[in-house]
């Protein structure tokens, strides 16, 4: 039986979660800056919902100088909404109880394509880094589990330990552009899984609960400094191409000016050259080895579209069809959706102002 567990040193960061059985409760934090915002600001608070970067409580702490500082920019106080699955995460966009969010992958591309939200900024990474930011696995230094013509030759042996199947480092990529183009489905191959955090996957391997994990080279970085032990046992033996940046959005129904106001915000964050913008420069790093916020709209989701029927037609073409006509017919299917779902995107200006 495949069941999914977390390393012990990471239960208490969060709960398991698995093929949709139940997902982590969320709960809304105080609205970050609310001791220090003006008595006439108005409310209720702006909802903002992002999945956990690194340990969850760390992942709250670093991002309330952001929304405390937005609070204040945008007139309106910001409080977090804690979630530890994306699925959480998911159904909370679908009910309206997200006004804005830091998302990536499938969660934004589906959250746009429902039309519940629009982009309006997206990470810019540290010069020189753009291109770092992959994909990896990671595996033990000491044999057998550590090579990955071994993890190729006979991946039933291997446990692995990868993030939700909505991951674009932890599922998506590594599924799309390494396993199903050697043969090898991600969820089906392995005699065992664990399904966590990068952090959580990290550790698992460290802690030889897993023998091949997904992660990305940001949160490996971060890993390092947190986990300095751990991550000594540790080696990558694959990274992937350059993996398309996270988004920030907000509710389409939202007045324009105030989608605007955000917008504005983020894309000023950081970038006063003087000794006042360097603690958000520093905010920035912590957060995302990033320099800043740039524009985006939804095109910017092009990418993970690609991705997405990238990944959708590998499957049509490795699976099992009663006939040959079937799998064309579903190879039809996925390229009829994904010129749908690339015409809406590069309507994205003429749509929101709709």
């Amino acid at each position: 039986m495949r069941v999914a567990a977390v390393p012990a040193a990471a239960g208490l960061l969060r709960r398991a979660f698995l093929g949709g059985a139940g997902a982590a409760a969320w709960a809304l934090a105080a609205p970050a800056g609310a001791q220090s915002r003006p008595a006439d600001m108005p409310s209720p608070a702006l909802r903002f919902g992002v999945l956990p970067v690194g340990g969850t409580f760390e992942s709250r702490r670093n991002w309330e100088p952001v929304l405390g500082d937005m609070g204040r920019a945008v007139g309106r106080p910001v409080a977090s909404l804690s979630v530890l699955s994306y699925e959480s995460l998911e159904r909370a966009i679908a009910r309206n109880q997200v006004d804005l969010a830091f998302l990536s992958g499938k969660l934004a591309l589906d959250a746009v394509l429902q039309r519940r939200m629009r982009v309006v900024a997206e990470v810019e990474r540290v010069e020189g880094r753009a291109a770092g930011h992959r994909a990896v696995l990671l595996a033990r230094k000491a044999p057998p589990f550590d090579s990955l013509d071994a993890l190729l030759a006979a991946p039933q042996r291997w446990r692995i330990a990868r993030g939700d199947s909505r991951s674009v480092s932890g599922y998506i990529v590594p599924q799309a552009q390494l396993f199903l183009p050697h043969g090898i489905d991600i969820e089906t191959r392995f005699v065992g899984e664990v399904i966590g955090t990068h952090q959580e996957t990290a550790l698992a391997v460290a802690n030889g609960d897993a023998d091949v994990a997904t992660n990305n080279t940001t949160d490996l970085e971060r890993f390092r400094q947190q986990f300095p032990v751990e991550a000594a046992r540790l080696q990558v033996i694959w990274q992937s191409e350059p993996t398309p940046p996270a988004q920030i959005v907000v509710r389409t129904d939202w007045p324009r000016e105030l989608q605007q106001r955000v917008q504005g915000f983020l894309l000023a964050y950081g970038r006063d050259p003087g000794p006042r913008g360097e603690p958000q420069r520093e905010v920035l790093r912590a957060l995302h080895a990033a320099r800043g916020y740039r524009f985006a709209d939804n095109s910017a989701l092009l990418p993970v579209a690609r991705l997405e029927h990238q990944l959708a037609r590998q499957r049509a073409l490795a699976g099992q069809w009663v006939s040959e006509e079937a799998r064309r017919a579903r190879l039809a299917r996925l390229e009829a959706e994904h010129a749908r779902q690339v015409r809406w995107l590069e309507q994205t200006e003429s749509a929101s102002k709709t």
